[in-house]
């Protein structure tokens, strides 16, 4: 594994299968030098079996500039077995790679997405229940002062990618993608960060999106019907601005309040659970904070606030909790599952004596919670299972 395959809102996992279990995950290998990376997926079979298919750019496997934090990849396997990759773009046109048969190595397709010009970063992809995909993204306007976020589909009966919609959009503002989930009626939920434009690392006013394939409608938790693109004025906001909190221009974290990070799944009752960090007014470390939603709008709390937390968050939903998944920054131990119980959080350690700084985490078909956890102190990728 490459030092730089580390990023906070990607999506590397993907998984199928509801007899023979299969996990695949995406990552970048050391390049041909240094600062450079190239781009596999190691797969496991059905049997437990590993393998490492090459993402391929014409007969090389594809490489790229190490960009911590945005040159990392994400999969999604179609419903036809194809695979398909967005890797290593900050800023950049498309550089997507699919399987041209079931299962194959992933070939180089950037003339299939509809806008060849487009100028991408942070692709966050699922799998629709028909097969379909679904793709979110930032495309820059630098121009017009915005950078917004796309929603895209891959139909996989005809093959064909399309744009939706643009979902989020402000003037002087950034969006940063967090991730899509679907549900059992087959809506998809969507979550999202915004910025300063044109980039900091601290981001604010966490929001949320549903978007109704089968109408072409989007709504809030609340199941009011909002226009896309949403903005701060009509977005449905999570985490809202605390008193000192404010937007500044800054690559860099300026300090202060604010959100870094964020994942969500879907309860029995496909409502959304939100897992994220937030640093508190007065605080100099970021918290793990849950948030769901009532009748009452968006309830907050606090998951663990003990130290300091890296960039690496996930949840999932066993049918009756959830389970939250973050990493500290130091410790014998760094990665932890927390689960709620008579009001209280419980951390367990995932790993053992392994340094983690990045996760990711995805429930199977057959109910097992399937980690992909960052060792950047030795260089591992590892594969975890938690039933």
């Amino acid at each position: 594994m490459d030092s730089s395959n580390q990023a906070g809102w990607w999506s590397p996992l993907d998984t199928y299968g509801t007899g023979l279990e299969y996990a695949y995950m995406a990552y970048n290998a050391p390049g041909s030098t240094a600062g450079t990376h190239k781009v596999y997926i190691a797969r496991r079979d059905g049997t437990g079996a590993w393998s490492n298919i090459p993402v391929m750019n014409g007969t090389s496997v594809a490489e790229f500039v190490d960009d911590n934090g945005h040159n990392q990849p994400s999969i999604a396997r179609d419903g036809s077995g194809r695979f398909h990759v967005f890797a290593s773009m900050h800023n950049n046109t498309w550089r997507y790679f699919r399987s041209d048969t079931v299962g194959g190595a992933p070939q180089e397709h950037a003339a299939d997405m509809p806008d060849p010009t487009m100028k991408v970063t942070y692709p966050i992809v699922t799998t629709a229940p028909n097969g379909d995909l679904y793709l979110f993204v930032r495309a820059d306007n630098d121009p017009g002062g915005k950078r917004y976020g796309v929603l895209l589909r891959w139909d996989n009966a005809a093959s064909t990618w399309s744009q939706i919609a643009v979902i989020a959009s402000n003037l002087n503002k950034s969006v940063y993608p967090d991730d899509l989930v679907f549900d059992s009626n087959g809506d998809l939920h969507i979550l999202f960060e915004w910025a300063q434009f044109a980039a900091s690392a601290l981001r604010h006013q966490l929001s949320y999106l549903k978007y109704s394939p089968s109408t072409g409608t989007f709504s809030k938790a609340d199941g009011t019907a909002v226009s896309a693109p949403v903005s701060l004025t009509t977005a449905d906001i999570v985490q809202p601005l605390a008193s000192t909190e404010a937007y500044v221009t800054s690559g860099d974290d300026p300090g202060g309040p604010g959100v870094q990070s964020a994942k969500l799944i879907v309860d029995s009752n496909n409502s959304p659970i939100i897992a994220y960090r937030y640093r508190e007014e007065g605080s100099s470390t970021f918290s793990v904070k849950l948030a769901t939603h009532n009748a009452s709008g968006w309830q907050r709390q606090t998951v663990y606030n003990a130290s300091e937390t890296r960039a690496a968050i996930d949840v999932t939903w066993t049918g009756s909790a959830a389970r939250v998944y973050y990493a500290v920054t130091s410790g014998t131990d760094r990665a932890y599952m927390a689960t709620l119980s008579g009001g209280v959080w419980t951390p367990t350690s995932i790993a053992p004596g392994v340094p983690i700084e990045r996760l990711a985490v995805k429930r199977n078909a057959k109910g097992v919670d399937i980690l992909y956890l960052v060792d950047l102190t030795n260089l591992k990728l590892i594969y975890g299972r938690n039933p």
